[in-house]
């Protein structure tokens, strides 16, 4: 099968994932092309040799600019702080090189929506890693809400919670600094991400946000700990969507609950195998949510394993990332989420910016450029 020549900006958290997603979609998969870890490059050539001995990778590069000006390196996976997305990208599109990028697409609206033209210029494969929503349960609900199982919906509600600064004496640190590193730019484009994904796109928002420590050990914070945003959808729903990293007890409250006409769906991630779905059908006393485990019958689960119930995992979710870049790359055809989609959550956040500053409901569309 064709091999494809994979650099990767970043070796941290998220670099390591799409490492080790890239060395294993090829047998979980099938896929046509098949990754080869090429290069990967990190904030110095000591920790970019480091990564490489570790994940696989054939070279190490010096910086990002070599990784990308390499001939070997086909396709770019963009695994570094956000601040760098938008150089990198420009200068992989320029080469007509398919990018992945993490999100958020960039730290700034018109980063992004510089990355969109590029993108959209160059005519390449591009996507952004919205991880979450890929999984087998997730993709299921997806195709529920399309199916209209649940009938006309009239309400949803989406969250995103951590607690990994809930303690008031965790000591200050980088995500403590600047508007893009706090909780509206770094936890709230997940869910807003979901909101759009399952119900389509938002009109309008009214948000407010909050510090809640604003004193740590080391430093005064300037950024949002928890937010949240009344909305309303363009097809007439209203929702409401929170994001917070201080709300004690929550590890991976990604989770909705969405009512219609006919039912009501709700899932949490902490319990990513599980679907619950509420039917009005049937006696009032035998009616109440039923658990769907996810197994082979559910989007993209079979490939990992052939028996229901035994489950995916926060890993599989970037596998799964990974089959759709190389499958748009292959096809030449995009798949969601691309940078355009990516796009529309900076779109909303700064609908909530706006919505924070004048204290009052804010058009998205105020915040929208038509190319």
């Amino acid at each position: 099968m064709p091999e494809i020549g994979i650099g990767i900006v970043g070796g941290g958290y998220m670099g390591k994932a799409h490492s080790v997603a890239m060395s294993s979609v090829g047998a979980i998969f099938d896929t046509p092309l098949r990754p080869r870890l090429e290069m990967i490059a990190a904030s110095s050539p000591a920790s970019a040799e480091q990564y490489r001995a570790a994940f696989g990778f054939a070279r190490a590069a010096a910086d990002w600019q070599a990784l990308v000006n390499d001939p070997a390196v086909e396709a770019v996976v963009i695994a570094s702080p956000q601040e760098t997305h938008r150089a990198i990208a420009e200068a992989a599109l320029a080469l007509g090189k398919p990018v992945l990028c993490e999100k958020p697409l960039a730290d700034t609206i018109e980063d992004s929506r510089a990355m969109v033209a590029a993108a959209e210029a160059a005519g390449v494969p591009n996507m952004i890693g919205f991880n979450y929503i890929r999984t087998p349960a997730s993709q299921f609900v997806r195709q529920l809400l399309a199916g209209d199982t649940i009938g006309r919906v009239t309400w949803f509600r989406m969250e995103h919670t951590e607690d990994f600064l809930s303690d008031p004496d965790e000591p200050f640190n980088w995500r403590c600094k600047g508007m893009a590193n706090g909780n509206l730019g770094d936890l709230a484009p997940h869910p807003i991400n979901a909101a759009l994904a399952l119900m389509g796109p938002i009109a309008r928002v009214f948000a407010d946000y909050e510090t809640v420590h604003v004193d740590r050990p080391g430093g005064t914070v300037d950024n949002d700990d928890q937010a949240q945003l009344m909305c309303r959808f363009k097809n007439g729903v209203m929702g409401h969507i929170f994001s917070s990293r201080v709300a004690t007890g929550r590890k991976m409250g990604y989770a909705y609950e969405i009512t219609g006409t006919k039912g009501a769906i709700r899932f949490d991630q902490e319990d990513q195998n599980a679907v619950w779905l509420y039917l009005a059908e049937g006696p009032e006393a035998t009616r109440g949510f039923r658990k769907i485990l996810t197994g082979p019958a559910h989007p993209d689960y079979l490939p990992f394993c052939q028996g229901p119930g035994h489950g995916t995992g926060y890993q599989d979710q970037i596998i799964i990332e990974a089959k759709d870049f190389l499958t748009a790359i292959h096809t030449g055809q995009a798949i969601w989420p691309t940078f355009r989609d990516g796009l529309a959550v900076a779109e909303v956040i700064a609908a909530a910016e706006a919505s924070k500053s004048r204290e009052a409901w804010v058009d998205v569309s105020e915040f929208k450029i038509t190319p």
